[in-house]
């Protein structure tokens, strides 16, 4: 297994299993499977709304002797409706007391939207609370407070683009460890990619395989399908993989973590085979050369509410 490396020595497994998309009843299993697999790196967040089921399954898995507590990589997220500051630490502890855990070992702020407390998601602009009236500064100090308190080991963001982790990292004691971002060929996301780095700040891929079960109100007619594309379907062949196996490897390949999801125990295994995958030098040309662009999660559920105070390019890089 390939990690990332903390400043303070802490390793993260750059192959993990997601968690978003995976219901009731399928994500306990799903979890228990993907630790008997060898898989030691869970992603979840409080708006997927299986932190409990995800808890039960960790709690037996570290009972059962499978896997130890601190064998265990687990990162959580922050949702919009506790970004204030004395919101902030109110969402670890729901998501602490639904996991069955004393620490994080990683907690993200999902994303730069703030919602008003209770409002899961937003109907119209009163649902929002804009920057200033909770500035992202307030909100990292409250999560800079969460590691001093040792609640999480880590912190950092997710859907952050470059000007909302400049804000950041000038007002900040702790610059953010970690950008959670969708990444996969048709987004390589090359200047955030190095702008990352160049900061410091470590990366993960989600949505690695394209997203196709992703809600329907999340989907487009003409949304293009990432793994039917012939590039990939000859590289898998050729590595005697699935296209899957070929799209995570990618990523390792480039440095950055990816937490594909399934419930399927076979597709678990195969998921955390990709790490023994070795693109070549012709299959990353290949896939360097497609020029197809599309992001699947754009955030217009938040952009587009009517009154809504927050734009694309509070999102994403124009």
């Amino acid at each position: 297994m390939k990690y990332i490396t903390f400043k303070n020595q802490d390793k993260m497994p750059m192959l993990g299993l997601g968690t978003w998309k995976s219901g009731p009843g399928e994500v306990y299993q799903a979890v228990l499977w993907a630790l008997e697999a060898g898989y030691r790196h869970i992603d979840c967040a409080a708006i997927y709304q299986n932190e409990k089921e995800v808890g039960d399954a960790l709690k037996e898995a570290f009972d059962k002797g499978i896997v130890k507590r601190e064998e265990v990589w687990v990162t959580s997220k922050l949702w919009n409706n506790a970004h204030e500051i004395d919101k902030v630490e109110e969402g670890l502890q729901k998501t602490l007391a639904d996991l069955q855990l004393t620490y994080l070992d990683l907690y993200l702020i999902h994303w730069p939207i703030s919602l008003k407390s209770g409002v899961t998601f937003p109907k119209d602009g009163n649902d929002f609370l804009d920057y200033k009236t909770v500035p992202l500064t307030d909100t990292w100090k409250g999560m800079e407070a969460l590691k001093e308190k040792g609640l999480t080991k880590h912190i950092g963001v997710s859907n952050f683009n470059k000007a909302k982790l400049s804000e950041i990292i000038g007002a900040c004691q702790v610059v953010p460890e970690m950008n959670q971002i969708e990444i996969h060929p048709y987004l390589p996301q090359e200047g955030l990619v190095s702008f990352c780095k160049e900061k410091g700040i470590n990366l993960t891929a989600y949505s690695p395989l394209g997203s196709a079960d992703r809600p329907k109100a999340r989907q487009k007619e003409d949304d293009p399908i990432l793994m039917e594309h012939k590039v990939f379907k000859d590289i898998a062949k050729k590595h005697e993989a699935s296209v899957a196996q070929v799209l995570i490897a990618w990523s390792l390949h480039r440095g950055i973590a990816v937490i594909p999801k399934s419930a399927n125990k076979d597709r678990i295994k195969a998921n955390l085979a990709s790490k023994d995958i070795e693109l070549d030098k012709d299959d990353l040309k290949a896939i360097g050369e497609i020029t197809s662009r599309h992001r699947y999660i754009d955030g217009t559920f938040f952009t587009e509410v009517p009154g809504s105070p927050f734009k694309q390019s509070d999102l994403w890089e124009s």
